[in-house]
């Protein structure tokens, strides 16, 4: 889409920031072929429990069941790394990620949980630009 699109021309929705730049799970993007695949690209975001967290969760974890003190926490270090994914993919050029993989991982015995996207910059076109929607 160009740059410049205020609606995708597919599907008729308003084109955001979030919605201008394309991150999929998949090895291809239905609808858009991959013009270049420009490589690999990772979002890392190293995060520790500070001392209420680990007091609230420590209470909870006793209870059972989600330990909510974390919930939030890990889900803003799951998007902070798609984020520095994003960040680092459009300074190569791209305008798209294939093959999002998000893990954590403890470092060490340290409190400290490493959060890590990864995936594959590409720049991608429609497969079909002159194809209208009904």
């Amino acid at each position: 889409m160009p740059d410049d699109a205020g609606f995708c021309y597919k599907c008729g929705a308003q084109i955001t920031e979030t919605t201008s730049f394309l991150i999929v799970t998949t090895p291809t993007v239905a609808g858009y072929r991959i013009k270049k695949v420009l490589g690999i690209v990772t979002g890392l975001t190293p995060r520790t429990r500070g001392i209420w967290g680990q007091f609230v969760g420590g209470i909870e974890s006793m209870i059972g069941g989600e330990v909510t003190a974390f919930s939030s926490e890990v889900e803003k270090a799951r998007w902070e790394a798609i984020d520095r994914l994003r960040s680092r993919a459009k300074a190569m050029g791209a305008n798209a990620i294939v093959g999002l993989d998000v893990e954590t991982s403890s470092i060490g015995q340290s409190n400290v949980v490493l959060f890590s996207a990864t995936g594959t910059a590409v720049l991608i076109e429609p497969e079909n630009p002159n194809e209208t929607t009904n």
